[in-house]
């Protein structure tokens, strides 16, 4: 793939990207073994995305979560999903209320800034299509009454790519709605050796009272507001755009089909893939302490940004072909310039 002409100076970092870069450091120290993960979150939230992490058990999804959350002013609901939630576990329900004689809505566990959805595939149609609303449309429907949900709103699914019984594939609708799709593998072997002092120095901490290491005070509503407003402004310039386009319409094979990608395609890349490239683009661009996006950004995010916008065939099954092999296909055939 080629490259873009490089920065003419150095990034000059500004006080509310150090804060950031300092957060996402933290994450990633406190997440060991899964520190592209752990970055990818910080990412969504500075593009105000919804991601969807898929990996086994035990691999610190909801520590991630839980770190993110505790890092930033306001509230942290987690959900269990099961086959038989109910839409008003969800979002709520009308309550009759005998002193005042009336219903009154009473918010479910969706109000909140950030949303642990643990194993998002194993409820029912209908509670995905309330969690779609809330994720689409940053409200929730109880009757005839819209309740607007308070921003930042980021919803963090999991869901376990091992197990099969009792779950529900997700509606290719609702996969489009998540910007980032990030697998979490099992660490290495040193990393594992790492995780396991980690949290033997945690315990230790917790059974003897020992006061937590001082960190730092939560990012607040204002200056996420702020950050995300500068994000937005971060310059995407004509050969950028030309890049993103380029990409997703290969998935269409337009201009031309590129070998390896089209053949295994049942559906292509929509417009939405677009602008999550661009979006995250931003994102990362920002976050490493530069005004502008480079391709090299774009083709960073490339394989959480569309590998769950597109839809594999019966042959890229049979060939065992899997959607990282057709997006690094892509990266490899369409050129930054």
């Amino acid at each position: 793939m080629s490259t873009s002409i490089a920065p003419t100076r150095p990034p000059e970092t500004s006080p509310l990207q150090a804060r950031f870069a300092s957060l996402r450091a933290r994450i990633e120290g406190l997440v060991v073994g899964q520190e592209r993960a752990g970055g990818r979150l910080l990412l969504a939230l500075l593009a105000d995305g919804h991601v969807l992490l898929e990996g086994a058990p035990g691999l610190a999804k909801t520590r991630m979560a839980r770190l993110l959350a505790d890092s930033l002013e306001g509230e942290f609901n987690r959900i269990q999903f099961t086959p038989d939630l109910l839409p008003s576990d969800l979002i709520g329900a009308p309550v009759y209320d005998p002193r005042e004689h009336r219903f009154e809505f009473r918010r479910g566990p969706v109000f909140a800034n950030v949303v642990l959805a643990d194993e998002i595939n194993r409820a029912p149609a209908k509670v995905q299509s309330a969690l779609l609303e809330a994720m689409e449309e940053r409200q929730v429907t109880s009757g005839e009454t819209s309740h607007r949900l308070e921003p930042p709103f980021i919803v963090i699914a999991t869901q376990n790519p091992i197990e099969h019984d009792g779950t529900w594939d997700l509606p290719q609708a609702q996969l489009d709605r998540f910007l980032l799709n990030v697998l979490v593998d099992y660490p290495r072997a040193a990393d594992e050796r790492r995780i396991l002092d980690l949290v033997m120095e945690e315990t230790r901490r917790a059974l003897s009272s020992e006061a937590p290491e001082a960190a730092s005070p939560p990012l607040s509503k204002a200056e996420l507001a702020e950050a995300r407003r500068q994000v937005a402004g971060t310059h995407v310039s004509d050969l950028v755009r030309d890049y993103v386009v380029r990409l997703v319409a290969a998935t269409r094979d337009d201009p031309a089909a590129v070998p390896g990608v089209g053949e295994h395609l049942a559906h292509a890349v929509s417009p939405r893939g677009a602008l999550a490239l661009v979006r995250t683009g931003q994102a990362r661009a920002w976050l490493e302490g530069r005004d502008h996006v480079l391709p090299e950004d774009v083709a960073d995010v490339a394989h959480d940004v569309l590998r769950h916008r597109i839809g594999l065939s019966h042959r890229a099954e049979a060939d065992g072909v899997r959607a990282d092999a057709v997006v690094a296909r892509l990266l490899d055939a369409v050129d930054a310039v």
